[in-house]
């Protein structure tokens, strides 16, 4: 993996549906996009890691954090359509798909993602964790079942597997949005319309299983609050609260 150049891209949309301007919203003193290039920056793993962006507003409170930004088209539908727009203007071999809304990542969830590379076979990795049971049954958590080597078999909203006999199975696996692809897969992926199963989850993952590209899930360190709402919000701002104090500020 050390031969191998790998770009962490943030896409950071400025329009967000439910929670408005999520990304440049202040937690714990920092714009929560800076919180999320820090973590990615801060693995050594990835270089250049940049925010992807189509607003001015996000772009200049980045550059002043001395944070690097990559301006992307208005018309991107997807993050993963801005990560191949970078693409084209940055080349690596391996490109990271980092969710700009997810504040309490930190540099030890990108060595599990970017080890499964090790392996030739892996065109896509991503990252799960164990589904706390207060998500079981919770569709905004999305569950993902896996092979015995680490490709995974299906996502989905669905508690899935279905615990038919009611056995008290726990080992649900909660699917954590973070994706590196390379290169040729994310061209690929970008090139291929919406299969109709990712239309019927919404997840657009399922794309790629559905065009028999495989994904491949390392386990993360721990769960991350990923911010949708002013709750989400609440949450993250304390946590990261509490790391700063014990580190000291």
């Amino acid at each position: 993996m050390n031969t191998l150049r790998i770009a962490g891209v943030i896409p950071a949309r400025l329009s967000s549906t439910r929670l408005s301007r999520k990304v440049l919203r202040v937690i714990a003193g920092r714009p929560m996009v800076e919180w999320v290039w820090r973590a990615a920056a801060g693995s050594g793993l990835m270089d250049p890691v940049v925010v992807a962006t189509d607003s001015e507003e996000v772009a200049e409170i980045c550059k002043e954090r001395g944070i690097p930004v990559a301006m992307t088209s208005k018309e991107c539908p997807s993050g993963s359509d801005r990560v191949r727009e970078v693409a084209r203007e940055i080349d690596a071999d391996i490109y990271v798909n980092i969710q700009g809304d997810e504040p309490t990542l930190t540099p030890d969830f990108f060595p599990p993602l970017l080890g499964l590379f090790e392996r030739a076979e892996v065109e896509v990795a991503t990252l799960a964790v164990r589904c706390p049971a207060l998500e079981i049954a919770d569709p905004n958590a999305v569950k993902v079942v896996t092979a015995l080597d680490g490709r995974a078999l299906y996502f989905s909203r669905a508690t899935i597997p279905f615990d038919r006999d009611r056995a008290g199975f726990a080992g649900y696996q909660k699917h954590l949005g973070i994706y590196a692809y390379r290169k040729a897969a994310l061209e690929r992926f970008a090139a291929l319309p919406p299969s109709w199963i990712e239309r019927v989850e919404r997840l657009e993952q399922l794309r790629l299983l559905d065009n028999g590209i495989d994904i491949y899930v390392a386990a993360a360190p721990r769960d991350t609050i990923g911010v949708d709402t002013e709750a989400d919000l609440e949450r993250a701002e304390a946590a990261l609260r509490r790391i700063a104090e014990r580190d000291g500020g």
